[in-house]
């Protein structure tokens, strides 16, 4: 486990495959809309992760299709089956030892679907949460971790972003943030090549402030 040296004003967390889990919920309904619309069903679901559900539909093309309702349609299926959504190993802890705050969540998930997951998780709902309906440009584009280091009153450059997904690295780098990759969820393949940090969950690593008011990672006492 490698982590970032320098301090930081605030940490932006994505929320899918990087505090929680929902991976489970989120392809069991996408499965379903792929089979009923005559897709591929092992080609399509790598495609869904990180991305405004609108927009993996929109990308599609698919004659006669409303990008905006199948979307909605699909959030009111995985907002019905988060029995399985958990938190990431050690998310809670860490998130609980965060000031208030230094952090928010910035997802691409509708705002109503990530307060249910957050719930179904057991992890907190912080008021500046970004969600889909906060941005007009979804990850890959900055906008929401622009948005997200703005609510916290801080440069997005003096963020440590936490991901998972390509998408959002993008995003995230795209908005001067540096990128903590959580792999827990991922088979090998599934990231960037590119050289990240990366570690598997939040269980080991602790936050300590500096005396200037920063906040950075540290490896946990045993």
């Amino acid at each position: 486990m490698t982590l970032p040296t320098r301090s930081y004003a605030a940490f932006l967390f994505d929320m899918d495959g990087t505090i929680l889990t929902s991976i489970a919920s989120a392809e069991r309904t996408w499965t379903n809309w792929a089979i009923a619309h005559g897709l591929d069903v092992a080609t399509f679901l790598p495609t869904i992760h990180g991305v405004q559900s609108v927009e993996t539909i929109r990308r599609l093309g698919l004659p006669g299709v409303d990008p905006v309702a199948e979307a909605a349609a699909i959030t009111a299926a995985e907002m019905e089956d988060v029995d399985d959504v958990k938190p990431i190993a050690g998310a809670a802890a860490f998130l609980a030892s965060l000031p208030p705050e230094r952090w928010t969540i910035v997802t691409s998930a509708p705002r109503a679907l990530a307060e249910v997951r957050l719930k179904a998780a057991g992890l907190p709902i912080p008021a500046t949460m970004i969600a889909a309906e906060d941005v007009a440009n979804g990850k890959p584009a900055p906008d929401c971790f622009l948005l997200g280091a703005e609510r916290l009153k801080v440069a997005a450059t003096d963020c440590l972003v936490f991901e998972d997904a390509a998408a959002g690295i993008a995003s995230a780098e795209a908005a001067g943030a540096d990128v903590l990759i959580l792999t827990e969820t991922h088979q090998p393949g599934h990231l960037p090549d590119a050289d990240h940090l990366r570690v598997r969950n939040y269980t080991g690593i602790a936050v300590i402030e500096d005396d200037d008011g920063g906040i950075r990672l540290t490896r946990q006492p045993h």
